[in-house]
């Protein structure tokens, strides 16, 4: 799971302290879960700080989703394109 934080840090630009947070707790609540996903079942696997009102106060957010999708996509390029050991 420290590769995912890690990678949300490309996120920091466009999402505040908390909402960067939040969605590192939602995200490893998803990948770690069973069955359907819904926002009572994240809260259910979330840790500490990722209960049920918190998870639909973030989605009720407007976030910026597809500025978010571009810093996740130039992070991933430039890293891609700096690493050329492979050559």
């Amino acid at each position: 799971m420290p590769e995912i934080i890690a990678i949300l840090e490309a996120l920091s630009p466009s999402l505040s302290t908390n909402s960067l947070k939040h969605l590192g707790l939602m995200i490893e609540a998803t990948l770690s879960m069973t069955g359907r996903v819904t926002m009572l079942s994240i809260s259910r696997w979330a840790e500490k700080g990722g209960s049920y009102r918190t998870i639909q106060r973030f989605f009720k957010g407007k976030h910026q989703w597809a500025e978010l999708r571009w810093l996740l996509i130039k992070s991933h390029i430039s890293e891609k394109c700096v690493d050329t050991s492979d050559y």
